[in-house]
């Protein structure tokens, strides 16, 4: 795959985690460990991700929300847009409790791809299923 696929991935990863407007270390900690087990990362120079993670900030700062996602969409082939739905999903849900920010983010970017709404839905239930954890005993 190529870096620009990489990169538009991590790049909508850091949409996602900045949606709310603060990043935390869970997300970090999420986008880190699914660049590092997935396989679509594969052949990915680990050592750049922070360099692509910072210049998606500064890109963020410039030409805005929107600019950046259409960016990251157009760099992607049409048969990852449901991996970047679910990468972008992974890192929101990594808390299980969305801010509306996160929630509107992730309409924008569901209007922006092709994906159809069940696919989007399936996408949403298995990432919160994945991050599910058990109640405290009392």
């Amino acid at each position: 795959m190529s870096t620009a696929a990489h990169d538009a991935l991590i790049d909508l990863m850091i949409v996602a985690a900045t949606s709310d407007s603060a990043i935390t270390e869970k997300e970090l900690v999420r986008i880190s460990a699914l660049v590092d087990r997935l396989p679509v990362f594969e052949g990915f120079d680990r050592k750049r991700l922070e360099d692509v993670a910072n210049a998606c900030a500064d890109r963020l700062n410039q030409i805005g929300l929107d600019a950046v996602v259409d960016a990251a969409i157009d760099a992607l082939p049409v048969k990852l847009q449901d991996t970047a739905y679910a990468v972008a999903v992974e890192v929101t849900a990594v808390d299980l409790y969305l801010e509306q920010e996160e929630l509107r983010f992730l309409e924008l970017l569901r209007d922006k791809l092709t994906l159809d709404r069940l696919t989007t839905a399936a996408i949403e239930v298995a990432a919160r299923a994945r991050h599910r954890k058990l109640p405290v005993a009392s």
